[in-house]
């Protein structure tokens, strides 16, 4: 993900402070707000118990679901719910200090920007749907690609977009409505179709100059962008050439419709705009501001709703997100918890113990952003809280650092691509109207992108890095 830079300097500063010593967290103004001062960490509550309000929402959701084999018999919202307040109750301390904790992790600054985006998204997608945009968009489409290629160039759309922004959340803001309506258009199923977005878009947040990953992970490495881009790219660019192929494969039987209507160019220009703006490196909340207020204008001026009704159909869009919004803040609280009662710390302590050799040490580390981006939910976050530790491990067993750079990176993304809680699985279901789950079966490229991470380090490849 890509955020604001004053902010997201911010945060790495408190955060890194926050993790400079597990020991003794004495209170002080640049403390983060869900450290009160009072002794946290691994010597609080056992590390089963501080990690238990993770596994609660696991059994109640996953668990629950599979069991059932239906997605929809548990709400995403009340499993977040029951495993919040049983996250609170793990808590030392009076209510109103438990409440405190949860409250500061839910209003965390970089958590209220996601929102931020969350709400925008929501507005511009509904007023560009009403006026018309989503349709046009993909009638333009489905003109300009063969049946055969639909897929494949869905694709390369989502990892050329992600790749020259930096960003899986902008990209998924803007392709999602494109992909819903091909989707229908062309009878495919949509949470498939979204799923080649949303991995598309993890093409671009593991490799990209400007994509925060990179940039923590190869500062947390003492590395040059340019060394990890090609250490990292000899990895997942295989991959990116499968999914292509496996991609046309499966898509080369797709029929399109028979009769595809004129298409109306200025009502594909929101789209255009917003995805060259996103191109040219505008931050996402000012790139979905210039969408909304060009899709109400061009709204307007063709008669599909006056003034009251964009209101209206930018309304109804931020209240088709309100569940992402919920979930959001729930998940943020939840994982304050479990990072305040010292569960991440007891992740780490437990994975660098018995390190021997470079193949443990680099299964070490991809072990360590996996599991810190469980409990976080956020890959930059992750490779934030983990990536010293990384370097560590690596200084000691002689790792490359282009390489564990990458092993965080590429980590980081598979996992938070197979989150159903991630932000970037919330929004991409937001504006397809799908469960999380449906979309999570079908993300190819970030197992993928896993099991190269694992073969690269069984057998040691690229040899250069290695």
């Amino acid at each position: 993900m890509r955020i604001i830079p004053s902010i997201f300097f911010d945060y790495l500063f408190r955060y890194l402070e926050m993790n400079s010593g597990h020991l003794n967290h004495t209170q002080s103004k640049s403390s983060p707000p869900y450290y009160d001062g009072r002794e946290g960490g691994c010597t609080t509550i056992p590390p089963f118990l501080a990690l238990s309000p993770l596994l609660v929402f696991l059994f109640l959701y996953l668990a629950t679901s599979i069991i059932l084999k239906d997605f929809y018999k548990v709400p995403i919202t009340v499993a977040f719910m029951v495993s919040s307040i049983y996250a609170v109750f793990t808590l030392k301390g009076s209510i109103n200090h438990r409440v405190k904790v949860f409250s500061m992790g839910a209003g965390d600054s970089n958590l209220m920007l996601m929102l931020w985006i969350f709400i925008l998204a929501g507005a511009f997608a509904s007023s560009a749907k009403s006026m018309g945009a989503v349709d046009a968009t993909v009638n333009l489409t489905l003109r300009l690609l063969p049946s055969s290629f639909l897929l494949p160039g869905i694709f390369v759309a989502a990892c050329f977009i992600s790749l020259s922004i930096g960003t899986s959340v902008g990209t998924i803001a803007a392709l999602t409505p494109i992909a819903f309506g091909i989707a229908n258009e062309s009878e495919l199923s949509v949470p498939f179709v979204v799923a080649i977005i949303v991995g598309g878009a993890y093409f671009g947040d593991n490799l990209s100059f400007i994509s925060d990953t990179t940039i923590v992970a190869t500062q947390t490495q003492g590395c040059k962008m340019n060394d990890k881009f090609k250490a990292n790219i000899s990895i997942v660019l295989p991959v990116a050439l499968i999914m292509m192929l496996l991609y046309y494969y499966m898509g080369k039987d797709v029929s399109l419709p028979t009769s595809i209507p004129e298409v109306s160019a200025l009502k594909v220009l929101p789209y255009l705009v917003v995805i060259v703006t996103a191109v040219l490196g505008l931050n996402v909340m000012l790139v979905l501001i210039i969408g909304m207020v060009l899709t109400g204008t061009i709204g307007m001026l063709d008669g599909s709703y006056n003034l009251f009704g964009w209101f209206q159909a930018m309304a109804d869009g931020i209240i088709g997100m309100s569940e992402l919004i919920i979930v959001t803040l729930l998940a943020g609280g939840m994982l304050a918890i479990i990072r305040y009662n010292g569960g991440i710390d007891a992740i780490i302590n437990a994975l660098t113990k018995h390190i021997k050799g470079k193949r443990g040490a680099e299964f070490s580390i991809a072990a360590l952003v996996c599991l810190v981006n469980i409990c976080t939910a956020n890959n930059t976050v992750a490779i934030i809280t983990s990536g010293p530790i990384a370097k560590d491990i690596s200084l000691k067993f002689g790792v490359n650092k282009m390489k564990s750079a990458s092993i965080l990176d590429t980590m980081s993304c598979f996992t938070q691509g197979l989150l159903p809680y991630s932000a970037q699985m919330l929004i991409a279901a937001g504006l397809a109207y799908v469960n999380p789950i449906t979309i999570l079966t079908h993300l190819y490229y970030p197992m993928a992108i896993g099991i190269a991470i694992i073969l690269s380090i069984l057998f040691r490849y690229p040899k250069k890095y290695s």
